[in-house]
């Protein structure tokens, strides 16, 4: 193999035969394919998260929404507890103070809410946003229920809400390009903020 410094470098040449790397590598263009103008991002580590094991309809298959509640608060992450419903971080934020709010209930629709669970789940979800707007000042919200796996759902079988406070400039090249991203405040700091601010009753 040649040394680096020697009149050529080590990407020039194979791992350890001599041959050249260029040699070895087999053109694209002698693939079927028909340019779509797109590029791709592969991210073959994410089926681990696609195919693995999920809840099931059964409540309390490995829910983490069924189990938070029986955890204290802090242990949970639990913002505020409802008599239907409850709210509580996303412990993989996508922004500092990604809210969810979950029924007790193990359902995985929101039309299988019951009247009061429903009215509840909205009056949580407005709370939230006040408590917010109130903690961290932020310039809007992405407000969300993805219904089912085919739409985005990780835990598809217990319906959950997504709060996620905005502020412009919160999204930058480190999500796509490094797989990271960036939290200024830590997840009980983040909580207690919360706490401070949550609306009376």
């Amino acid at each position: 193999m040649t040394e680096q410094g020697s009149g050529g470098s080590a990407s020039d040449v194979g791992p350890d035969d001599g041959t050249d790397v260029a040699a070895r590598l087999e053109d694209h263009t002698t693939f079927a394919h028909v340019d779509d103008g797109f590029e791709r991002l592969w991210t073959p580590h994410r089926m681990a998260y696609i195919v693995g094991d999920k809840p099931t309809d059964e409540p309390g298959s490995g829910c983490p929404f069924c189990t938070a509640p029986d955890k204290s608060d802090a242990e949970g992450l639990i913002v505020h507890r409802g008599t239907h419903c409850y709210v509580v971080l996303n412990l993989f934020p996508y922004n500092p103070g990604h809210l969810l709010v979950c029924p007790y209930r193990h359902v995985s629709l929101y039309v299988d809410l019951t009247d009061a669970e429903t009215e509840e789940f909205t009056a949580l979800t407005k709370a939230a946003i006040r408590a917010l707007e109130a903690a961290s000042a932020p310039h809007g919200f992405n407000l969300g229920m993805n219904q089912g796996a085919v739409a985005g759902a990780g835990v598809a079988a217990h319906l959950h809400q997504h709060i996620v406070p905005r502020w412009g400039g919160d999204s930058n090249f480190l999500p796509i390009v490094g797989q990271t991203k960036a939290l200024p405040v830590l997840l009980e700091d983040t909580r207690q903020l919360i706490l401070a601010a949550w609306p009376a009753a």
